[in-house]
This record gives structure tokens, sequence and C-alpha cells, in this order.
């Protein structure tokens, strides 16, 4: 049963609209499948399925269309699929009606309706960098785990591991995004899938090339896309341009955020997406 329509304070409503209408537009079922199991195995590879309980319950905060979800549901015993956006939960229900261990609530971060020590782990994939408080968002997800359940999170990368003249591309790229972010949804899905069709696609696809030449692209930008499908490249180009609130951090400052909501244990991923991060909770010994 739904959870009742309160959000809370730490939201921005602009973007949870436009993600409504992002994951309305773009529900992922027409992700290839063998694309989406990739997709799946980057996000999650420090994530321990392995160390679960049998009757291991979570939650996926801010599950959007439900593509990490449907992957998730299957390995656990009850899964809590949360998001602000009453329009992307819908979507997540539809993809998701036929598993009988999903439950759906409309929340924000700070009003998860499960009990604080109750869950058995959780995750939040490309969320919390877009919500105004994110360390605050990871505090609130954090406490509604049980002591030594792990947290796996994606927030974007403030790009600290890469060279100066990269940087100063990204900053070109946010004059875009902060341009096109104000545009309304018709003109962003134009806008960005133009920017898919003639930058996403071109510069993942010269990275293929070269990399097949032996050369190291680990600097070429977008090289990350290489192996991604045009439906995947619209999708994530409508999600980098089209969103009004975007925050990056350091490995560090992840770090940070991570120890302060009382996680240890942490682990990151060496390679691309950047930062993926998995952590545990700390018993009342360990903080």
């Amino acid at each position: 049963m739904d959870s009742p329509p309160p959000l809370g304070v730490n939201i921005d409503q602009k973007t949870v609209e436009g993600f409504g209408e992002e994951w309305s537009s773009y529900d992922q079922q027409d992700l290839d499948q063998a694309e989406h199991l990739l997709l799946f195995e980057q996000y999650f590879s420090t994530f321990p399925f392995e160390s679960l309980p049998a009757t291991a319950e979570g939650f996926d905060l801010g599950c959007g269309s439900g593509r990490w979800a449907a992957l998730v549901a299957p390995r656990v015993a009850r899964l809590h699929c949360i998001d602000p956006s009453a329009k992307a939960l819908e979507v997540c229900r539809r993809r998701l009606s036929q598993a009988p261990n999903v439950s759906f609530h409309l929340a924000g971060a700070d009003t998860i309706p499960l009990d604080d020590l109750s869950q058995d782990f959780g995750y939040s994939l490309g969320v919390l960098h877009h919500i105004p408080d994110t360390s605050r968002a990871m505090r609130d997800a954090v406490g509604k785990l049980k002591f030594d359940a792990p947290f796996l999170v994606y927030l974007y990368y403030n790009f600290d591991n890469r060279p100066r003249w990269f940087r100063a591309l990204w900053l070109v790229s946010e004059l875009g995004r902060k341009t096109i972010s104000r545009t309304p949804f018709r003109m962003r899905k134009f806008l960005t899938t133009a920017i898919a069709a003639l930058i996403y696609w071109p510069l993942s696809r010269s990275a293929t090339l070269l990399k097949r030449l032996g050369l190291d692209v680990s600097s070429f930008p977008l090289s990350g896309y290489r192996y991604r499908s045009f439906y995947s490249l619209r999708t994530d180009a409508l999600d980098r341009f089209g969103t009004p609130l975007e925050q990056r951090f350091s490995r560090a400052e992840i770090q940070a955020m991570m120890e302060a909501a009382g996680l240890v244990d942490i682990t990151f991923r060496e390679d691309e997406p950047f930062w993926v991060a998995c952590g545990r909770k700390a018993g009342p010994t360990r903080r």
C-alpha cells in the first residue's frame, strides 16, 4: 500500500517534476537486455548480495523507472521502491506489477516511511546529488538500516580524477545544462536528443575505434558510453542536461559524507561510473 503524499522539505520540486517526465518518456522498457545487465553489474559490482540474509528486506531510494529494482527484486525477500515523483512511481509500478515482493512509496529522502534500524540493505543510484542537502539525505537513508547492513550509492563526481582540460569542458557544458533545464519538457527532450546524436554518439563511437586501435581512452570524453545504445545515450543526455539541480562531489567528499552518515568499511568502484561506493552501517560500538 502506498505511503501518504507528504514529500518532506529536502526536495527540489522542479527536479522531481523533470524526472517524472523523463521516466514517463523513457521508461527503460526498450533498453536492450544485455546492456541492462551490463549496467547493473557495473553499478552493483561492490554490493554484497551474497551476504544478505534469506529474508532480506531493503529499499531503492529514488527508484525512478524501476530499472534497478527489476533486477534487485528477484534477489531479495522484500524491496521498497521509494520516489517523490508520482509519475515516476507509476512507471516503476507498471514495470514491477508482476513482482509480489515489491512495495511502492511516494516519499522524499526525509520522509521515508520505514522504521529506523529496520532494513537489511539500501541503495540510491544517481539520486542524492539531485537533492538540495545530499549529506542529510544520506543520513536519513542510512538511519533506516540495521547495524552492519550495506548501503550502495552513486554520486556524480567532480572530475577529481580527470585532467584540467577535461574539467574545463565540463564547465562549458554546464552553461548548456543551466539553459536547457529551464525550457519546457518537449524542448528539453528535443535538444537533448540532438546532443545525444551530435555529441554523445560521435564521441562514444570514436572512443570505441580508438580502443580497438589499442589506445588509452580513459580520458577521452564520453569514453564510458562506448558500449551504450542510442536509447541509453538519449536517456543520459536528458538526465545530464535537463535537470535543474545537479551537484558533484570528489571521492574524498563522498567518503566523508558516508562516514558522517554512520557507514564504515567503505569500498569505491575504481572504474567508471564515478563514483560508486558501498559501505556498511556501523554498530553502536564503532561510531
